[in-house]
């Protein structure tokens, strides 16, 4: 801890950045948690893109022959290794796809440090938010069973995830310490179903369980929009204020240091471990 007052409770964040490459937009979100498990940083709501287009793969999912490596490679996409769990995304720039994230404390809200209790708490502020879309969405209570991890987030469906006509529409993860988690997910504006289908060969049709803001609203809602209903979203299913905020000086010390040592090395995208000691950021 440094000597800096912690943030005042209740306190919350809306965190709006430009489109990022992979590795400084999985550092940016380490970050985020980093501070607020310390208890200098503020509880943040990030809503971000991707420049240029990247496959973010799960914290412990394996690099095997389901996703289509090569094809990501010729197509000049960037790869990244997430903080957290769950299986791959492509993440196709603003125009296709928003990326949310959640860094939260165990005493921000009331469920907070129980794992379920927190997607519940997520997909309730995000149920809010695509209703000012108009978007019919419900949120699925008890997921399947635990089963064989498919290589795409989209062709599985757990528990208090978002779903329009039994079809996934957006796409989360989390990863857990003691005192706090971070979630990330993906709400699908539209797809490119050619280059999906190419990226993650070895699951059937990837596209078959999972829909997009454009599928169900017959247009594509912009970035723009579809972040300030989510934002509401989060004020309105909860009565929490988000302000709008930047990046302290500590956070881009930090994120600098994760893109240089960790989320820009092969050793962490390719195997998900480090071998040099990054204790304090691994």
């Amino acid at each position: 801890m440094s000597g800096r007052a912690a943030p005042p409770a209740g306190s919350w964040r809306l965190l709006l950045t430009e489109p990022l490459d992979g590795a400084t937009n999985m550092a940016v979100d380490e970050a985020l948690w980093r501070g607020r498990l310390s208890g200098e940083g503020l509880a943040t709501v990030r809503l971000f893109g991707w420049a240029p287009p990247a496959l973010s793969i799960g914290y412990g999912q394996r690099r095997d022959a389901r996703l289509n490596l090569a094809a990501c490679r010729r197509w000049g996409l960037g790869l990244v290794r997430r903080p957290t769990g769950g299986s791959a995304i492509y993440h196709d720039g603003p125009a296709r796809e928003l990326t949310y994230s959640v860094a939260a404390g165990a005493e921000d809200f009331a469920g907070a440090g129980d794992l379920l209790l927190a997607y519940r708490w997520v997909a309730l502020a995000l149920l809010e938010g695509f209703r000012r879309l108009g978007v019919p969405a419900e949120m699925r209570t008890v997921g399947p069973s635990p089963g064989r991890q498919p290589a795409f987030c989209f062709a599985r469906t757990g528990s208090y995830e978002i779903e329009v006509a039994g079809k996934k529409l957006v796409g989360s993860a989390q990863r857990r310490r003691a005192g706090g988690f971070l979630q990330h997910g993906s709400v699908m504006l539209g797809v490119d179903a050619e280059r999906v289908r190419v990226l993650f060969p070895g699951d059937g049709d990837p596209l078959a369980g999972m829909t997009t803001l454009e599928q169900v609203l017959g247009r594509r809602p912009g970035f723009a929009e579809t972040a300030a209903a989510i934002a509401e979203g989060f004020t309105r299913a909860h009565g929490i204020e988000l302000r709008p905020g930047g990046l302290t000086r500590q956070e881009q010390e930090l994120i600098d240091r994760l893109v240089r040592e960790k989320y820009g090395t092969a050793e962490w995208n390719e195997r998900g471990r480090l071998v040099t000691d990054l204790s304090r950021v691994s």
